[in-house]
């Protein structure tokens, strides 16, 4: 599987052909892209999922910026890429979002855990997807292969 985090090890999270610095007066960001494969298991098996990770000036006090590339069915990442994971949000009410203990690795098995655990139907960002989910399971499952064999191979 490749991971951010063996591209970050590899590169030093600054160099490489996915991955590039730049810089300006006020801030330097280093944006890094990957993508993650889901092996085995669970709706997603078979899918490459490309994401974009922006590391901030101020990181590891703030947590990265993180946005799916590639469209996706999911309850908690949103069809234009935005992801729901307590732990890339700086304030959390329950104690797992971010703090400064936490690192890339932490980023790229959260990432992880959306595509092989239960699905967080709680409190999701894509209530349409949730809804689709638990209306009909079938149909869903149907979906989100569709979404992997025209956008995630």
């Amino acid at each position: 599987m490749l991971t951010l985090a063996s591209k970050l090890k590899r590169d030093d999270g600054l160099k490489g052909s996915r991955a590039s610095a730049t810089a300006s007066d006020s801030t330097r960001r280093v944006s890094v892209r990957d993508r993650l494969l889901v092996k085995d298991e669970g709706y997603y098996q078979g899918g490459k999922f490309q994401f974009e990770t922006e590391v901030p000036d101020a990181y590891n006090m703030v947590p990265p910026k993180v946005k799916c590339l590639t469209r996706i069915w999911h309850p908690n990442i949103t069809e234009t890429g935005e992801i729901c994971l307590s732990l890339l949000r700086e304030h959390s009410i329950d104690g797992t979002g971010w703090a400064p203990t936490r690192t890339l690795k932490d980023v790229v098995w959260g990432l992880n855990s959306l595509f092989t655990d239960l699905l967080n139907f709680d409190d999701p960002l894509n209530i349409e997807a949730a809804e689709h989910h638990l209306r009909d399971k079938e149909d869903f499952r149907s979906k989100v292969e569709d979404y992997i064999k025209r956008y995630a191979r």
